[in-house]
């Protein structure tokens, strides 16, 4: 790294890195810094990076050996992989800093910050020199509302107040492309406040799916935060056994009152489950699988597994039913799996294809005996009927992962406190 390269942080997070072999360690999620007294540009400490199973480490910046617009390499010698957990006096530049309100010293005018830059200088040391902020108006004559301008670190102040209401666009749109597990991994390591506001400025939709990838404790003070109606929309948005779980860590008023506020259609299915306790088959199904009648095709059945939406466990296979076609449906018929159906013409009917030689569960099967028969079978999802036969939803694999692994598995790691140096 030569000096003087100035980096803009927005454009690290994401970038892969790379060891001295080539090898990928895992991709950068933040830029750890020391703000310091006065007008002092913040030291550069080091960077957050997530390596597997969602685990943030922490890479101090002396081993890196440069940061390229495609990936960043680090020196030679080891890296620990003690998950990083931010210590006092360190502040993470993405998730704190970015949406700031700071004060243009200039012209007394607010600005909004949009990204900040680091710089190497000849000591070797990385500080944030520079400051992209969008600027709310008046003060600077000549300058229209709205106007971005890159501003040195001193030209600014505000950074060491605490912020009420700071909000999340900017950073949201860097970590646009993230799936929702990793998005609820960058959440998970900030503060609750700062959560609050990600979550605020998240579409329904995209909460919901990052919520279904949280901790049972994230969930419940994320929905807590929000307004009961909004607290509704999202649990409609969110599939009905996530949702059910959710609700079940409620109190039952709570929760009582949020499925009030649903539509209809959406809360029957949730309230259904919660008639069923969450270690149990009914308890861990969804009641939302791929449902054809008998006389449909086998071209019929593939165009609907070929949903996005559905999760791959669900797109395995189809349940072939009596009518009704919606759970608790007509009496079962069998489960047509999408690799026989690959090798179907595809004007053959899925009732021609049914698999009956492995037995529905019951909705009191304990998970136990979910997963045993899920392991005997080689399945990823398996149907649940009620008495009279009729398929009342169906257990994937991932449901019950989530319930036979260890409490916090989404959060473990060692954690490592202290102050760096």
């Amino acid at each position: 790294m030569s000096n003087g390269t100035r980096v803009f942080v927005a454009r690290v997070a994401g970038l892969p890195v790379f060891d001295p072999n080539g090898d990928q360690v895992g991709r950068v999620r933040d830029v750890v810094v020391a703000l310091r007294i006065g007008r002092d540009a913040p030291r550069v400490l080091g960077l957050a990076v997530e390596i597997q199973a969602r685990r943030r480490i922490f890479v101090p910046i002396g081993r890196v050996t440069s940061i390229d617009p495609d990936a960043v390499v680090l020196t030679t010698g080891t890296v620990s992989l003690r998950r990083f957990e931010q210590r006092p006096g360190e502040t993470l530049c993405l998730a704190e800093l970015l949406d700031r309100s700071v004060t243009v010293l200039a012209s007394g005018e607010t600005a909004t910050v949009l990204d900040l830059a680091m710089e190497q200088g000849r000591n070797g040391d990385w500080l944030v020199t520079r400051v992209a902020v969008r600027k709310g108006g008046g003060g600077l004559r000549g300058r229209r509302r709205g106007e971005v301008v890159q501003l040195a670190w001193d030209e600014v102040s505000g950074f060491s107040l605490p912020e009420d209401g700071q909000g999340a666009a900017n950073l949201l749109a860097v970590f646009e492309k993230l799936r929702p597990a990793d998005l609820a991994g960058v959440m998970h390591d900030l503060s609750g406040k700062r959560r609050a506001e990600i979550a605020a400025a998240l579409d329904d939709e995209r909460l919901a799916d990052v919520l279904e990838e949280m901790s049972e404790d994230e969930q419940v003070e994320l929905l807590g935060g929000l307004e009961d109606e909004r607290a509704a929309d999202v649990l409609e948005a969110m599939a009905p056994d996530d949702a059910a779980d959710l609700l079940g860590e409620l109190p039952t008023a709570e929760a009582e009152r949020l499925l009030e506020l649903m539509e209809p259609d959406e809360a029957g299915p949730v309230r259904n489950l919660l008639a069923y306790s969450d270690d149990t088959a009914g308890g861990l199904m969804t009641p939302e699988p791929v449902i054809l009648p008998p006389n449909a095709t086998v071209a019929e059945a593939l165009a609907r597994i070929r949903n996005a939406d559905l999760s791959p466990a669900l797109a395995a296979q189809v349940y072939v039913v009596r009518p009704p076609y919606e759970t608790p449906t007509g009496r079962f018929l069998g489960t047509a799996h999408f690799q026989r159906m690959l090798r179907e013409p595809p004007s053959a009917l899925v009732s021609s294809i049914v698999d009956t030689d492995v037995d529905p569960l019951q909705p009191d099967c304990p998970l136990a005996d979910v997963t045993r028969h899920l392991a005997s079978y080689n399945l990823v999802a398996t149907p649940v009927v009620d008495s009279e036969q009729r398929l009342l939803g169906a257990v994937t694999v991932d449901d019950v992962l989530d319930h036979v692994l260890p409490q916090g598995w989404r959060d473990s790691g060692s954690r490592n406190r202290g102050l760096r140096g």
